[in-house]
């Protein structure tokens, strides 16, 4: 796991395992760590409207998962803001009991 942070720190390493390495140097330089330790498989990238908002206007991301569940926030970051125009293809939209799941192919 990269965790892209502006604060310095060692690799914490869990039970079970899990590695996870602080990234301070951007979102360049995060994906290229995690596309590597992936070899073949996928990557993905999770956070919050900040990073995902880097990434999209970066054109970085293929596809795109939302979780909506029936409450606002009332204040924070905007999920697109400052995010390019997206063509979207929808892939997949499940819901459960309080949240609902969607899936979209970023089209190009």
């Amino acid at each position: 796991m990269f965790v892209l942070t502006h604060h310095p720190r060692e690799p914490l390493t869990m039970k079970g395992g899990t590695t996870f390495t602080f990234v301070t140097d951007g979102i360049d330089s995060a994906l290229a760590q995690a596309l590597t330790a992936a070899g073949e498989q996928d990557v993905a990238i999770a956070g919050g409207a900040a990073t995902v908002n880097q990434y999209l206007a970066a054109g970085l991301i293929d596809e795109l998962r939302t979780h909506v569940a029936p409450f606002t926030l009332g204040a924070g970051e905007r999920l697109f803001d400052g995010a390019p125009v997206l063509n979207l293809e929808l892939l997949s939209a499940r819901y459960a009991s309080l949240v609902t799941h969607i899936g979209y192919r970023v089209v190009r």
